[in-house]
């Protein structure tokens, strides 16, 4: 990938500005056209980009930002229409690469009348699908704890809830690698509060922290039961909130597990229970403790609260996990809540509270993003739930400044860097600091948000 690319924006929304963030730190050159003058004002005081008020339908504005060398144009309005015609003015202004988002018409579909490559569409991404299937993901993993699996299942990271009599607990990550040399893991990031860690030597653990763990997914059981962590299933499924995340996870869960879904709206409620023909439908408010006690919070293996509010989705997992330490105090550790959240903060402001997973549709379609643009040499990026790292699965170029020495060698502990496993001989291999990564090696990196940039040169030749 280029090292700074033209890159035409459209919308400044949650999305938008997001993506704007994170592409602005790669050093990529971005314009964006946005119509709400309170937006750009924001983007003018937050954003190191380029930005024009105006209709990004509006031809005009695109001769004037000199669409024509543009590399890629990104239409991220909330209007699906405005997304559309984006794309087709993309294509007229001769903008080789279109990244669209679409949130409800049907141009994704096997039999839609008019398709994605019809459209001049090369990259579609549909932020409410990307959260719906996360949240699949999440529910199918094989233990509560672990929360990504990487490197095509290979390897798996693993979160640790430290406590009081936890085998880490007071542990420095030096002293832990000397004790289990005999099992090849890594430490890759912590969690304390709200504040994220990327932990080098010296760095102590301590009760109440939350630690992820990579390791090979043949060493997963022995990690599992030093760590005292329950592999139980979860069947039984709570959502609150039918908009378009709850009826798609439903939609998704309800031929394998046995689903309930609580709707405020009464005629909503009430179209849902016709349209998710194997899932029991409630009509209620979710973040009422009476009304989730009696649509049988106490017998939920997960809950997952989806509404269109963000304030509301983390209280109601705080008041789920509440409930179930007042009543069934037995079972707390096994029941597992999922919060659909709008803000990358609020993320972490959930997993401090309590709730285990926070899904977040803005970092899962700027992910998307991302992965088309750097395919080839990014093979994978996904976000580590519950704190503010990404997990990268990189390609080594010829003569990358990573090929020029051993690990140990480098500066990556100050760079907010872990190079975690590389794949050697046909199998992953935990890394150190002796190792020595090779022109063409596959090898799955933890970063900070902040040090993407930093580790794509790293990568890079």
């Amino acid at each position: 990938m280029k090292k700074s690319e033209n890159i035409l924006l459209l919308g400044l929304g949650s999305i938008g500005f997001y993506l704007a963030k994170r592409l602005s730190l790669e050093g990529h050159n971005i314009t964006a056209i946005e119509r709400d003058p309170a937006i750009v004002q924001k983007a003018q005081g937050e954003l190191d980009i380029r930005v024009i008020e105006g209709d990004a339908t509006d031809f005009r504005e695109w001769q004037t930002v000199e669409a024509c060398n543009m590399d890629y144009v990104m239409a991220m309005t909330n209007d699906d229409s405005v997304n559309i015609i984006a794309a087709l003015l993309a294509d007229r202004f001769g903008i080789k690469q279109k990244i669209i988002r679409d949130r409800s018409m049907d141009i994704w579909s096997d039999d839609a009348v008019l398709k994605a490559k019809d459209l001049k569409i090369d990259c579609l991404i549909r932020p409410e699908e990307l959260a719906s299937q996360e949240i699949l993901r999440l529910l199918k993993m094989r233990s509560g704890q672990v929360v990504v699996g990487v490197g095509d299942r290979g390897l798996q990271i693993v979160e640790i809830p430290v406590k009081r009599r936890s085998f880490i607990n007071q542990m420095t990550i030096r002293d832990l690698a000397k004790k289990y040399d005999d099992l090849p893991f890594q430490i890759v990031s912590i969690t304390r509060d709200i504040e994220t860690f990327i932990p080098y030597g010296d760095f102590k653990i301590q009760f109440g922290d939350h630690v992820f763990v990579l390791i090979g997914s043949k060493d997963l059981p022995i990690l599992l039961k030093l760590a005292e962590l329950n592999s139980k299933s979860h069947n039984r499924i709570l959502i609150i909130g039918g908009g378009m995340v709850g009826t798609r996870v439903a939609e998704l869960l309800q031929d394998s597990f046995r689903v309930k879904l609580i709707e405020k709206d009464e005629s909503r409620a009430e179209e849902l229970s016709h349209h998710l023909q194997k899932t029991e439908c409630l009509h209620g408010d979710g973040a009422d403790s009476d009304t989730l006690l009696q649509a049988g919070l106490l017998h939920m293996d997960t809950v997952i609260a989806a509404t269109s509010d963000n304030d509301t989705n983390i209280m109601t997992s705080v008041l789920a996990k509440h409930l179930i330490l007042k009543y069934r105090p037995e079972v707390y550790d096994l029941e597992r809540t999922i919060a659909l959240v709008k803000r990358e903060e609020y993320s972490m402001l959930a997993a401090a509270l309590g709730t285990n997973f926070a899904v977040n549709k803005k970092i899962l379609a700027a992910n998307a993003v991302l992965r088309y643009m750097r395919r080839g040499h990014v093979l994978s990026v996904s976000h580590l739930q519950g704190c503010n790292a990404e997990v990268v699965e990189m390609l080594a170029d010829p003569e990358s400044k990573i090929t020029t020495k051993k690990l140990a060698e480098f500066k990556l502990a100050n760079q907010k860097i872990r190079i975690g496993a590389v794949y050697k001989n046909s199998d992953w291999v935990i890394a150190s600091g002796e190792m020595q990564i090779n022109s063409g090696d596959r090898v799955v990196c933890i970063c900070e948000e902040d040090s993407l940039g930093p580790l794509q040169e790293l990568f890079l030749s």
